[in-house]
């Protein structure tokens, strides 16, 4: 029962009660009798025992089949002999009670015994759960959960409109038709740019981009619009981030050193270059599980395997053993809530309590797992050193070789200079500054007391300067681009896996082999051992199973994501959860014609935007409807597109962005340290360890290469809801919080920008300050700006400089600060 029906029918409730006529008579219309006058009795009687997919007693009075099965007593309605029904004899309190707290007024008790001698009626339903008593099984009943099920591609709905653009929009408009509602009117071209250009980069659109595209007057001007920007670099720099989400991206450990990973950006790098290069999905799958295990296997697919590498990692644990065991249960965890939509780490310590996955079926599955070498074992260097592979070719090893030995060579050569001085004074020496030579960092001090005297002042700056030489040589070897943190196994024995009893590792059960969830109807897994013998082959088996096509959850679940980043919530609201107890999907034919185009696409990601994009779905305006409100208050139906606030990497790359600093230009490598204030590293256990400032130019970059320090984020991005990096992330929760005010406004990162943007203003338009403030707004809001809009900032900057003694300077750049905390630069639509 959707949010909208519940209400809907509570509100038809209070009618019934409060204007029920005795001399009631039959509706002609057993439908409309059923949803008007029956239905919101059982919503607020029955179905908190009996409702969809729920069954005391084993009666599920949520549909007319399960009516007339019953439950434990028997059928619920006798249609022979209506006035004989269980259900009757319940509410009359004549033999059963129901329900048990109080029986019905008789104005309600006469509604259902008219509706039992009607035969009992319910429309068909279309979002019917399996009925569970007790744990659920796996048997055939609960293999017919529609998640469970192989896709199967719908009819496309026959309609006598013109509305529809593609096949998208005619399931919605037929399921908008049957609910008697209407889409919106299509959104106007200034909301659309700003909408599409967010989107699927991320960023704002510039004003040229803007003109050019009220310039074209074109059948196809939107088109070539979404073609551009999905061909644009920036489309796989934004996207990638749902993706990192999803699989809990972060570059440290985590716990209480929390230290940085080596090499893990490479695999951030590779996430954005698949989604450029619109990388088919089953093969991205592929390559992420098993890489390494793919014949022919590169840097590329080497670097993939840095997915099992996100996770966090306890470098002193209590209990090692625990701790191993949690390190799989969160590779299991991520790859089963994020490619399959299972939450199958419920069943972990027992039988899963509210879907058909016993706890062996998690152990089967970490089988697949088993081999892997853990990220690292505290003190011990050469187990994490097994993380970082060589991915070098040939050529890129002997010219790293090559300026290895120069770099060994020079630095010999610096530090022989250096011991030449050292060695002549130290003989020279008593006392205290005798053994104090002993430690070599003290030594330019101890002889910069005898300059003059043991040492020229010529001589102790050139060994100064020689010496400096030496130590930022000596800090400074060259490494090997040619790295990366990837997936090890212990060879191509794999350990056995064994049920542990309560999740207990010290109390292993029955051996299991690697296998697929039951539920799914599964194959055997096909694992062969690869050649290299470094691998057990099973993470290949798996890959291959869950990249297949015949999978029923893999295409339904990335489908419904795609859906998701797109329009804010997908067609299934539970992303990671397509179990029994997930949310059913909106629209469930829908859902399927687009998994299996999805495939019949060569699994696509563009092709799935396009198709998305080029819909009137998409395309028609967020404003707000009384009528439909009132039917569908929360938009089960997209009747309209909902708006929504940027994610905070799009409010800091907007920042950058409309004030002119924004580095687009420079994409890929190590990760940046934006300046954090003193106040916010103060709150760590050792204040800024391991966080570095960057460059001026560095700090600039897109939010996507900024650090991920899971102890440590960037105020901005904290305050705006960044993703939660500890565990999968499907969906980011949006908050309204007095912070986000107060740091957009008040932070020292607002006010820094917000003087860069105003100088940038005086640069472009040095006479006219009715300019600037036409170009500021323009720039944030991505739309012309009104006279009116530029006489209140006007106004503004007057009050600014007469009121409060700000200068012309100081007023700008208020003016300028408070245009970046406009809600129209901040939402969309």
């Amino acid at each position: 029962m959707t949010a909208k029906s519940l209400l809907r029918a509570l509100g038809v409730l209070c009618g019934v009660l409060v204007g029920f006529n005795s001399d009631m008579q039959a509706d002609d219309d057993v439908q409309a009798y059923f949803a008007e006058k029956v239905e919101p009795i059982l919503i607020q009687r029955c179905y908190k025992c009996h409702g969809n997919g729920k069954s005391h007693g084993g009666l599920n009075l949520y549909t007319h089949e399960r009516v007339l099965k019953g439950g434990d007593s028997g059928a619920a309605v006798d249609l022979d002999s209506p006035e004989s029904s269980l259900l009757l004899d319940a509410i009359n309190y004549t033999g059963y009670a129901m329900p048990p707290d109080g029986q019905l007024p008789q104005p309600e008790i006469d509604i259902l015994t008219r509706w039992v001698e009607l035969g009992a009626h319910i429309p068909e339903r279309t979002d019917v759960r399996v009925v569970i008593e007790g744990i659920p099984q796996v048997n055939e009943e609960t293999k017919q959960h529609w998640a469970f099920q192989p896709v199967k591609r719908p009819e496309v709905p026959a309609l006598d409109s013109d509305w529809p653009a593609n096949d998208i929009d005619r399931f919605i408009l037929a399921q908008l038709a049957a609910e008697g509602l209407r889409p919106n009117p299509p959104a106007d071209r200034a909301k659309l740019i700003r909408r599409l250009t967010y989107n699927l980069t991320g960023l704002p659109p510039t004003p040229v981009q803007v003109a050019e595209f009220f310039a074209d007057t074109s059948p196809d001007a939107y088109e070539k619009l979404v073609d551009r920007l999905l061909a644009s670099p920036h489309y796989g720099e934004h996207w990638a981030r749902y993706w990192l989400d999803l699989v809990r991206y972060a570059e440290s450990n985590s716990f209480e050193r929390d230290n940085p990973k080596p090499f893990v950006w490479k695999y951030r790098d590779y996430v954005i270059r698949s989604f450029n290069d619109d990388k088919p999905y089953d093969q991205f799958v592929r390559e992420q599980l098993a890489g390494d295990e793919l014949p022919g296997a590169g840097p590329e697919e080497i670097i993939a395997t840095g997915y099992y590498r996100l996770g966090p990692w306890d470098d002193e644990p209590a209990d090692p053993m625990l701790a191993m065991y949690d390190e799989f249960d969160d590779i299991l965890t991520t790859t089963s809530q994020g490619f399959l939509g299972l939450t199958l780490n419920c069943a972990r310590c027992h039988d899963h309590k509210l879907d058909p996955l016993p706890q062996k079926d998690y152990y089967r599955f970490l089988a697949f797992f088993r081999n892997i070498r853990r990220y690292g074992i505290r003190d011990d260097a050469s187990v994490l050193e097994r993380s970082v592979r060589d991915i070098a070719t040939p050529q890129e090893q002997q010219q790293h070789a090559e300026e290895l030995a120069t770099y060994e060579a020079e630095l010999q050569s610096l530090r022989a200079e250096v011991d030449r001085v050292e060695q002549a004074i130290e003989p020279k020496l008593v006392g205290g500054e005798k053994d104090d030579f002993l430690n070599d960092p003290a030594r330019p001090r101890i002889i910069a007391k005898h300059v003059g005297k043991l040492i020229s002042q010529a001589d102790f700056d050139a060994y100064s300067k020689t010496r400096d030489r030496w130590r930022t040589l000596r800090d400074n070897p060259p490494k090997s681009g040619s790295k990366a943190l990837a997936v090890t196994e212990y060879g191509s024995d794999a350990f056995g896996t064994y049920v542990l009893n309560r999740g207990n590792p010290q109390a292993e059960g029955d051996l299991v082999e690697p296998g697929f969830p039951l539920v799914l109807s599964p194959p055997e897994p096909a694992i062969s051992v690869p050649r290299s013998g470094e691998s057990s082959g099973r993470r290949l088996a798996l890959a291959n199973w869950i990249a297949s096509e015949d999978n029923p959850l893999t295409a339904r679940v990335i489908v419904n994501r795609i859906w998701q980043w797109h329009f804010g919530r997908g067609l299934v609201t539970s992303p990671n959860n397509f179990g029994l107890q997930g949310d059913l999907p909106t629209h469930p034919e829908l859902l399927d014609w687009l998994a299996a185009e999805f495939v019949a696409n060569g699994w696509s990601m563009k092709t799935l935007h396009k198709q998305i994009l080029m819909s009137n779905t998409w395309r028609i305006s967020s404003a707000a409807r009384e009528e439909a409100l009132t039917a569908d208050p929360t938009n089960d139906n997209f009747w309209r597109f909902d708006m929504r606030r940027l994610r905070a990497e799009e409010i800091r790359d907007s920042i950058l962005a409309v004030n002119g600093t924004l580095n687009v230009e420079e994409m890929f490598g190590p990760s940046i340290y934006p300046e954090i204030p003193k106040a916010v590293l103060a709150g760590q256990s050792m204040p800024g360890h391991n966080w570095h400032t960057s460059s001026a130019d560095e700090s600039t970059r897109r939010s996507i290469y900024i650090h991920v320090k899971r102890s440590l984020h960037v105020p901005l991005l904290a305050s705006f809801d960044v993703a939660e990096t500890d565990f999968t992330c499907p969906v980011r929760f949006v908050t309204t919080q007095p912070t986000q005010a107060l740091g957009l406004l008040n932070s020292e990162f607002s006010n820094q920008q917000a003087a860069i943007f105003a100088k940038d203003l005086q640069t472009t338009a040095p006479d006219s300050l009715s300019t600037q403030v036409r170009l500021a707004l323009e720039r944030v809001t991505q739309r012309t700006a009104t006279d009116a809009d530029v006489e209140r900032g006007l106004k503004l900057i007057t009050t600014l400089q007469q009121d409060h003694g700000q200068t012309a300077d100081q007023a700008l750049t208020s003016f300028c600060l408070l245009a970046l905390n406009l809600n129209e630069f901040v939402y969309l639509d």
